[in-house]
Formats: structure tokens, sequence, C-alpha cells
């Protein structure tokens, strides 16, 4: 009885040791490796995957475990699974990768129900939907993380301003280490103002405030790739804009994974 082709990828996370991250990232990080290993027809086949794999992560990062033999497989098979190789593997974190013939299925963690859904349909998308897509993915705990470090606290900036200030500084000190433990997560930064003065103007505040928090978190460590940033201005409100305390909660930072 001939083999089928079998694949596995275990989709790798970013592991941070020790707790000075935010202090020296660049002596913190270290990045697991991610493993390919299974049964592919040929040589061929194997190139593809592999120069698909390193690409997306890096070739250091790919530990090669494929075997060639001479087994049965689905019409371009190599073709359609080197296909499901794409940045968008990376919101998986950590996870896997089975292909077995025809029948596809993809576990692991991502940040939301619209990441688990689209890593699905990318996976079906590339082999034009003639595959069994079973998907197995969880939304993580990565945004309650995220929260629970915020923990309602306020990013404080100097009045009127896009500058941090010391005690901002050193909440998104925090933040910064909690987002290194999360690997090739994308973050949305996003500004909020209160409702005094005009919308244009606050909108403005709030992108460029959230603009400045972006600088430093790359400043600290987070790849610049991973960071989008957006202004709301006031149109976004959690607490009654008539109030002093209710405007200071409304002028705020969020972070949201992507």
């Amino acid at each position: 009885m001939r083999l089928r082709s079998t694949l596995i990828v275990a989709l790798a996370a970013l592991s941070v040791t020790g707790t000075a991250f935010a202090q020296a990232p660049a002596a913190a990080a270290t990045e697991r490796p991610v493993v390919i290993e299974g049964v592919v027809p040929d040589q061929a086949t194997k190139a593809r995957l592999l120069k698909n794999l390193r690409e997306v992560y890096g070739a250091d990062r790919v530990v090669d475990r494929i075997q060639v033999e001479s087994i049965a497989t689905p019409p371009n098979w190599g073709e359609y699974v080197a296909g499901m190789i794409t940045p968008g593997l990376k919101r998986v974190s950590p996870g896997k990768l089975e292909v077995n013939g025809q029948a596809v299925r993809v576990t692991g963690e991502v940040g939301n129900e619209a990441l688990r859904q689209q890593v699905a349909s990318d996976l079906s998308l590339a082999s034009n939907t003639s595959y069994t897509v079973t998907n197995a993915l969880k939304v993580g705990s990565q945004q309650k993380l995220l929260d629970q470090t915020l923990a309602n606290r306020i990013i404080e900036f100097q009045s009127g301003s896009a500058k941090l200030t010391p005690l901002g500084m050193s909440i998104l000190d925090e933040m910064v280490a909690k987002m290194a433990l999360m690997g090739d997560t994308s973050f949305v930064i996003i500004g909020h103002t209160d409702n005094v003065g005009q919308r244009e103007s606050n909108l403005a505040l709030s992108h460029a405030r959230a603009q400045a928090v972006k600088a430093y978190m790359v400043q600290k460590g987070i790849a610049g790739n991973h960071l989008d940033v957006l202004g709301k201005g006031p149109d976004e409100p959690v607490a009654d804009n008539t109030t002093n305390d209710g405007r200071a909660r409304n002028r705020r930072i969020e972070f949201k994974i992507q």
C-alpha cells in the first residue's frame, strides 16, 4: 500500500527569557523554531515548501524534517500546499498546520474570531476550495492579557500634546513586555480624546498620540510592522464628557489584537 503525502508545520511563537525585556529587548528575545516534517513525493515539492516557509518565517527559524519518498499525491498537491504557507499563518501563535492528502487541519491560537475565520478561509482558497479544511483554531487569551495589563489605566500625555509623561511611559513598558510574549501577533494602537474643541483637531491629536505610542514601543523593541495606529478623536467615548472625570477617561489609548 502506497503512502499518502503528509505534512505537519509547527507554527512557532516568540519566547522571552528573563524579566528585563522592556529595558533590553535585543538581548532578551529569542525565537522558537518552525518545524516542518512529513513525507512528500519529490525534491522539487520539498524545495518549494521550504522556500515559502523560509520567506515567511526567516531561514534561520525553519527546521527541515521532510522526507522524500515515491508516494501518490493528489493533482497539484505541492503547489496547493505551498500556497497555504503565507504570512497569514504568522497570526497563529503557537499552532500547527497538518496536511494529509486533501485533508487540512489547523490548530492553535489567534487573537480574535475574525482572524480565526480568515486563516481557515485563506487555507481553503489556496487549494481552490478543493481540500477539506478543519478549523480547530481557538481565540486565545492575548486580548484579555493586554486588557488586564492596561487595567483601565490611562496612558498620560502632556496637556494638549502628543508627548508622553513619565507615568505614561512606565505603563507602556509593561505593555511592551506583554506584547513581546505574543510572537508574530499584530496590534492596533487606537487614540481617543474628549469632545472639548473642534472634532478635526481632536482627530489629529488622537492620531498623533497613537503614533507617539508606536514610536515609543518600536524604540523598546516591538517590530514596527506589527503596530498599526488609528485616531478616533471624540467619536467613541466611554464616559460622560460633561464631567472632568469622564473627560479624563475618554482621553485614552487602546490596544487591540488585529
